[in-house]
């Protein structure tokens, strides 16, 4: 028993989480919710003003946190505005990570389509940016076909080497370990080299993540929470992704050459809540379940009281 909670939390010890900008403005001081030197995304969302992301990784870099802003392809005008971009948050959150990606929009609003084009122009090299993330789909992608997510990460993977890059990959959220699980192996086998950050939704209501999902596209994960959440009862009740993270935590305990190697939290049941929870689990603050899983102590103290 000692050696599962150990393998589970030595799994969830390397851990970021993510915030919005509109959610950013709800959390008065980051200090005093995350640990210092914790690795905090910001999103840059369809529609919104990226200065709105630098705004707030300045704030978490204030706090003592590692920002890492998001970088829309398809949402930017110009090359010109990516550089613009980047030297601010250079210059203004002393930004040295960033994950590119191609954005939640069907039309792109400029010259860029893709991460690709992004990772190409050079400018985040330029910028002394050369740790750099880069979108996974274990699931697939409602937007883009199979073989064109293989040929995008085999250049990625290519491009890392020609550039010298400290590139890696960062998931959609996940529910299901095996696919997961299958997705890594699947990757590796067809060369990929580049360590993954599997994405995993934080506690928080069936009927939450269920709209996040929705909105998301993500078919295994839509099937699996439709299904959950035709039990009206758990609508009202905490879920938690011990499931998976046990699952995972058990590959990466058996697997020497498994590239997953770190947990993406998104807090869609609150930022400071997701990030107790992650702590417990990486402090090994967890009790094991008779049916699988794990259920963190002080979660399982507060129901016995």
């Amino acid at each position: 028993m000692t050696d599962t909670i150990d393998m589970i939390a030595k799994a969830g010890a390397n851990w970021s989480i993510e915030v919005t900008p509109p959610g950013a403005a709800k959390i008065e001081d980051f200090s005093s919710i995350l640990a210092e030197g914790t690795t905090v995304n910001v999103t840059f969302l369809p529609g919104t003003n990226p200065v709105d992301t630098i705004d707030v990784a300045k704030r978490l870099r204030d706090s003592g946190l590692v920002p890492v802003p998001h970088i829309a392809a398809r949402s930017l005008k110009s090359k010109d505005q990516l550089a613009e971009l980047v030297a601010d948050m250079t210059s203004r959150a002393n930004i040295d990570e960033v994950l590119v990606i191609g954005g939640g929009v069907t039309q792109p609003v400029g010259e860029f389509a893709s991460s690709m084009e992004v990772l190409k122009t050079g400018i985040l090299q330029s910028a002394g940016i050369r740790k750099i993330g880069v979108s996974g789909h274990p699931e697939g992608s409602p937007d883009i076909k199979d073989n064109l997510l293989a040929d995008a990460l085999a250049w990625k993977n290519e491009y890392a080497r020609k550039e010298g890059l400290d590139l890696y990959i960062e998931t959609q959220f996940c529910f299901d370990a095996d696919a997961v699980i299958a997705w890594e192996k699947r990757i590796r086998a067809d060369g990929n080299t580049l360590p993954i950050r599997i994405g995993i939704p934080g506690p928080a209501t069936i009927k939450t993540l269920f709209r996040f999902a929705q909105i998301s596209g993500i078919g295994p994960s839509m099937r699996f929470i439709a299904k959950q959440a035709r039990n009206v009862t758990k609508l009202l009740t905490v879920q938690s992704p011990h499931l998976l993270i046990a699952g995972l935590a058990e590959a990466m305990a058996n697997d020497p050459d498994t590239k997953l190697n770190h947990f993406h939290y998104y807090p869609f049941g609150g930022v400071a809540k997701t990030a107790v929870w992650a702590s417990q689990v990486a402090s090994g603050q967890v009790k094991l379940l008779p049916k699988g899983g794990f259920q963190v102590i002080e979660q399982a103290a507060s129901k016995a009281s």
